[in-house]
């Protein structure tokens, strides 16, 4: 059979996955319908925004996580979302927050490994309006995304 897995992972990654309707429904002894029109209610509202798998990371080539903490140039600190806006499209960046104390961002970087990371810090993190940048690199992770790995 054919090995799709990346295609599928890209897919998860953005939203293609469902809440499981039946098995949420037994679970809270509450009808099928019920529980659809509450989820169809809370996306409407805004109150979920997405569905995404949980990876194993390692298995999809992704296991080095880096926590990096940016600070931005003179000229950028009075828009910090413009920045922020622009590195969250970046695939290898996960998330992106404004923050307060001595970092205006701090990203949640995945590559494969610390080399790929490397080519990531020169090609993406040396850009005109970031000033300086600290990385934390995850030795384990023992939690994500709300479930213990």
């Amino acid at each position: 059979m054919k090995n799709i897995r990346h295609k599928l992972v890209g897919l998860f990654k953005t939203g293609y996955c469902v809440p499981q309707i039946a098995r949420i429904a037994r679970n809270l002894k509450e009808p099928a319908t019920t529980i659809h029109y509450n989820i169809k209610q809370m996306e409407k509202d805004g109150i979920i925004k997405t569905y995404k798998a949980v990876f194993d990371y390692k298995k999809i080539g992704e296991g080095f996580t880096s926590y990096v903490l940016v600070n931005l140039s003179p000229e950028e600190y009075d828009n910090p979302e413009r920045i922020a806006s622009e590195l969250a499209k970046i695939p290898q960046i996960e998330s992106v927050d404004i923050i307060t104390g001595d970092w205006e961002l701090i990203l949640k970087v995945r590559t494969k490994d610390i080399d790929v990371f490397y080519q990531f810090v020169k090609t993406v993190l040396s850009r005109k309006g970031i000033n300086k940048v600290t990385s934390l690199n995850s030795l384990k992770q023992v939690k994500t995304e709300f479930v213990h790995v």
